[in-house]
């Protein structure tokens, strides 16, 4: 490029005629320094072109970041939404569940009341139960007993110095006064005293049982030193019934005695018929504790 440019100015001198070797000179230093400039320029184009293609590369690096952080951003905008729209919808099942276990609670609470009213029920029908099991039983021994005692004293029976009979959930032997005593008497008559051996001889048969003997009278005023009222004498006739049946073997353990007088009435005292019902001597069968079952309704 150096000779290049030395030829260039020779020829230039050439031309120009003879020339001075300080113009000369100082055409070198021209050309030379020209040719440096374009040196430096080439080179400082060439360093520009460098930088240019390194922004470039750059920019395009940055451009491609950017586009990936807009991708991102609405990447991260789009997830955000469906955040948001999955927060939403917990929310809304959050709040249909605890409405559901709201109702549930409630129904468990109602369950819970509802069982407890149907144990109760439970509990109360077989209790029933249990009493008219109990009831039926009681009711089938008296049945059972009540026929024994029939066909025990069958002749007694029927004979009518005898009657059988249930009241007020006892089973009561009931002999006429006319057949045991006299009117106003407590001495037993002999036909009396045959009748209590009779019924004694059956008793004797008849375990874990107590017996009451009951006095009854009609309504007819008693009124001696004896027995100021009908209830002395009706117990006196009481007692005096016991005294024979415990003389016939019957333990006096299982006995009591007791005198209504004309309380206690069987018919109407209104007539002859009735009084005559009303003047009787009861024994009583006293219930066992498994017997006195109140049948439910």
């Amino acid at each position: 490029m150096q000779v290049r440019s030395i030829l260039i100015v020779s020829a230039v001198v050439a031309l120009s005629g003879c020339v001075s070797s300080g113009k000369y000179d100082e055409a070198v230093r021209d050309a030379t320094s020209a040719r440096a400039d374009r040196d430096r320029v080439a080179t400082e184009r060439k360093e520009l072109d460098a930088r240019v293609a390194r922004l470039s590369d750059e920019l395009h690096v940055l451009t491609e970041r950017a586009a990936e952080r807009d991708a991102a951003l609405v990447s991260a905008g789009k997830r955000g939404d469906d955040l948001q729209k999955s927060l939403d919808e917990a929310t809304t099942m959050n709040e249909q569940l605890r409405a559901e276990l709201a109702r549930l609670g409630k129904d468990a609470d109602r369950l819970l009341k509802e069982k407890g009213a149907l144990a109760s029920s439970l509990t109360e029908a077989r209790a029933r139960l249990d009493e008219l099991r109990r009831a039926q039983s009681a009711a089938e021994a008296r049945a059972k007993l009540y026929q024994e005692l029939a066909l025990k004293l069958k002749k007694m029976l029927d004979a009518g110095d005898l009657t059988i009979t249930l009241r007020d959930g006892r089973m009561v032997l009931l002999l006429p006064n006319d057949v045991l005593f006299d009117t106003g008497r407590t001495e037993i008559k002999p036909a009396g005293k045959a009748a209590l051996e009779q019924v004694a001889a059956v008793m004797k048969t008849i375990g874990g049982r107590d017996f009451q003997v009951a006095g009854h009278t009609d309504t007819v005023p008693i009124a001696t030193a004896r027995f100021p009222s009908n209830w002395e004498l009706s117990t006196a006739r009481a007692l005096a019934v016991v005294h024979v049946l415990v003389a016939q073997g019957v333990r006096p353990e299982v006995l009591s005695a007791a005198g209504y007088g004309e309380f206690d009435p069987v018919a109407s005292n209104d007539t002859n018929d009735g009084k005559r019902k009303n003047r009787r001597t009861e024994i009583s069968l006293v219930p066992n504790i498994d017997e006195m079952v109140a049948v439910p309704r």
